[in-house]
């Protein structure tokens, strides 16, 4: 069991049935359909692959389009959001595949802090209206805003520390009234904006987020992937990640998903939870990059050949 209070989670152990073709590379970003499907956007050679809510395998698309899998995100229209961090393209796309729209240029970066859409984007988000968020974060430190038909409104961020500033936005939700919350990674806060890009608050005590996903409903908990430390001079301290946290929208931490022994491939543990996402069951779905920050976390340890590149975490009944 981990966790406490209402969110406690038992390890749902080798959930998924994959054919022996079907070989997963870490698992960047997850997404989930108003019927619970579970897509896994990946850095293997089946970049979509969709699950049932129990674990079978429905279908796998997106072969030979993306460069580097980074975010995954569903929104009301129930069409898929596709991030590409070295391709600096955010794609949308049918549940089924279809592509219906592409933001950026595909292999083309607008420039290292330009302010512009996109250098090595990271995430996307869609509001209630239908108005696209991206969060523009490894060789940039911005929000864009487009509207539904993919027309660019605004920009706003620079990097910095103060309010409104950032070091790696790095997963960005929005909730049911529209406010839009960014995983300021490198910062290690939360940042709450309204959609016009007004700083209201931040959420702090947390160290380095990486996923992020919110319950649903007005003034939503936030759920964090919190990373380890990579610099040598404080990697091996305790109680900095990596693990899962649940906090309310005042900043409270209500829960916490940790073996309590660090970093490591049994479940319930993770090396570098990078995606996170919710079902109707209240269930949780945790992407892990594992391989891509294996070195960094586990040092000279030998990674395994089997290395699991997500899990499921089923929700206890209270």
């Amino acid at each position: 069991m981990l966790g406490s209070g209402n969110y406690t989670y038992t390890p749902v152990e080798d959930w998924g049935n994959f054919p022996d073709e079907v070989i997963l590379g870490d698992v960047a970003g997850i997404a989930i359909d108003a019927n619970d499907q579970v897509y896994l956007f990946n850095r293997g050679q089946h970049p979509v692959v969709v699950l049932s809510q129990n674990g079978e395998l429905l279908r796998t698309w997106g072969h030979g389009i993306f460069t580097n899998p980074h975010g995954a995100s569903i929104g009301p229209d129930q069409c898929i959001y596709l991030t590409d961090n070295f391709d600096h393209t955010v794609r949308k796309f049918s549940l089924t595949g279809e592509l219906l729209m592409e933001l950026g240029t595909p292999g083309i970066s607008s420039g290292f802090m330009s302010g512009k859409p996109f250098c090595k984007c990271t995430h996307s988000t869609i509001s209630p209206s239908g108005d696209i968020f991206v969060s523009d974060g490894y060789n940039n430190a911005c929000i864009h805003h487009y509207n539904p038909k993919g027309k660019h409104i605004k920009s706003w961020g620079q990097a910095g520390a103060g309010p409104g500033q950032f070091n790696l936005p790095h997963n960005i939700c929005c909730d049911t009234d529209g406010w839009i919350y960014v995983a300021d990674r490198e910062n290690s806060r939360i940042q709450i904006f309204d959609t016009l890009g007004n700083f209201e608050t931040q959420i702090n005590n947390m160290h380095r987020p990486s996923g992020l996903a919110i319950t649903a409903g007005s003034s939503p908990d936030l759920i964090v992937g919190e990373l380890a430390s990579y610099l040598e001079v404080n990697k091996d301290f305790p109680n900095l990640g990596p693990f899962v946290s649940f906090f309310d929208r005042q900043g409270s931490m209500l829960s916490r998903l940790d073996k309590g022994v660090g970093p490591g491939v049994y479940p319930g543990q993770f090396i570098s939870p990078h995606s996170i996402a919710l079902d109707s069951f209240g269930d949780l779905y945790i992407g892990d990059v594992a391989e891509t920050d294996w070195k960094a976390v586990m040092g000279k340890e030998l990674m395994p050949d089997n290395l699991r590149r997500f899990q499921k975490l089923r929700r206890s009944q209270t």
